[in-house]
């Protein structure tokens, strides 16, 4: 199943990397919120590394193969991690690769060098800043704030082929999950997009919104002033209540906010008879949507966009409406 739903079920390459993302800053208390959503705070390397050494046995490729999934012989699963601080991805037990084909590892560390030299580039003009030639330092300096924006600027998820995508300057604001439904015989990868990652995506969303709209509430004031508090949560100063929430420099840049507080608009592209089943299937679906926590847009085969409205209605889809 894992396979299924991520698309790697046919037409395998020869090497395929499996990479998770995590965070590594020091005297960050909140760290965590620099990690996988998805893994409940903690970086997904632990993922990566079992998922690939599982699809590398040769008896379990045995059993899949049984079930109908077979993997080629020469395609090799890589574990990997994205470090979002740097944005540098780096291969993990690189001892276990087999030595007939470490120069192909070479050469692909090359272009994911590059590639990321190319995120940074990017991601500094996305947030009007100068590209700091020592950015390698950052996760070691007591002294930044702002080690990374992490998820600031978060607007929307798109569940589509990445094809509807892959041209388009999205400036770092928008999930994405490369979906094409045609290939999801009874739509259950879609149902699991709809239960998880769009859930996942919607806590992430809320608690920017909400450190950003009420910081004084659902924030955790400035990481200047925070103190530990038994491993638990952060006081701001020497005293008041445990802070929630994000703190001040997560969303704000000291003289503006960064982070735009919106409700995230998720835009799938399915049948709306698909979309309805798996709302009213599942009731925290059902709540997330008919109670305006998120905005459901669908895309349909013309490529134009329906805004789902409470109560299961779909109307064409404004983008002032979006707030």
């Amino acid at each position: 199943n894992v396979l299924r739903h991520m698309g790697l079920h046919k037409d395998m390459g020869e090497i395929v990397f499996l990479v998770g993302h995590g965070s590594d800053t020091t005297n960050n208390a909140f760290s965590a919120a620099l990690d996988c959503g998805a893994c409940g705070g903690h970086a997904g390397d632990i993922n990566a590394r079992l998922l690939a050494q599982m699809l590398n046995e040769a008896e379990i490729r045995q059993s899949l193969a049984q079930k109908g999934l077979s993997i080629p012989v020469n395609t090799l699963f890589v574990p990997a991690i994205h470090e979002t601080v740097t944005d540098s991805v780096h291969i993990l037990d690189e001892d276990l690769i087999p030595s007939d084909r470490r120069s192909e590892i070479r050469d692909l560390k090359k272009k994911m060098d590059f590639a990321s030299g190319r995120a940074r580039k990017e991601r500094s003009v996305s947030r009007s800043a100068v590209l700091d030639p020592h950015f390698n330092r950052r996760p070691r300096n007591w002294a930044e704030v702002r080690p990374e924006w992490g998820l600031s600027g978060n607007a929307c998820f798109i569940v589509a082929p990445r094809s509807r995508t892959r041209f388009a300057d999205l400036s770092g604001r928008a999930f994405l999950h490369d979906y094409d439904y045609t290939r999801d015989e009874g739509f259950a990868t879609l149902e699991l997009i709809m239960t998880a990652p769009m859930v996942v995506t919607n806590w992430i969303n809320l608690q920017y919104y909400c450190s950003s709209v009420a910081p004084t509430v659902y924030g955790a004031g400035s990481k200047v002033l925070h103190n530990l508090v038994n491993e638990v949560g952060v006081q701001e100063g020497n005293g008041g209540d445990l802070r929630v929430g994000l703190p001040f420099q997560s969303v704000h840049d000291g003289e503006k906010l960064v982070h735009e507080p919106l409700r995230l608009s998720v835009f799938i592209e399915a049948p709306q008879s698909a979309l309805e089943e798996i709302i009213h299937k599942h009731e925290t679906v059902r709540q997330l949507v008919d109670h305006g926590w998120l905005h459901l847009l669908q895309i349909d085969g013309n490529r134009s966009v329906m805004r789902r409205m409470p109560g299961g209605k779909y109307e064409p889809a404004e983008a002032e409406g979006l707030a």
